[in-house]
């Protein structure tokens, strides 16, 4: 059985990847934290796969930052963890951006990537 506090370190482990590479707007490296079948879906249609991920945040404005925080994390299996978060989208030029979102990390070898990226706007 693992602890919340184990699942939670491994979702906070790749969201801080993926949050470093947003800040500093490498849309390649944001691609990196992600399956190379993964399926996203941002604030516009999804997309499938790496290519897709670093395309939509190539789209982004440059000075772009995430700020997150963990709701619930699950360990599904040995293999799988779910996280939903609470995300800021902070921008240079218009008002923060909150929405929620949800994601599927996979194991694979040793490093754990996310599967799986669904964002909403609640309200």
């Amino acid at each position: 059985m693992h602890s919340t506090t184990d699942t939670e370190a491994i979702l906070r482990r790749v969201l801080d990847g993926w949050k470093a590479a947003v800040d500093h707007h490498e849309p390649d490296r944001v691609a990196s934290h992600f399956t190379e079948d993964a399926v996203f879906q941002g604030l516009r249609p999804y997309s499938v796969g790496r290519q897709g991920v670093a395309d939509y945040y190539a789209s982004q404005p440059v000075g772009l930052s995430a700020a997150y925080r963990v709701l619930e994390s699950r360990r599904l299996s040995e293999d799988i963890v779910l996280g939903y978060l609470a995300v800021d989208f902070s921008f240079t030029d218009r008002p923060t951006l909150g929405v929620n979102l949800g994601v599927l990390l996979r194991r694979s070898g040793d490093d754990w990537l996310i599967g799986h990226y669904q964002v909403s706007r609640l309200g």
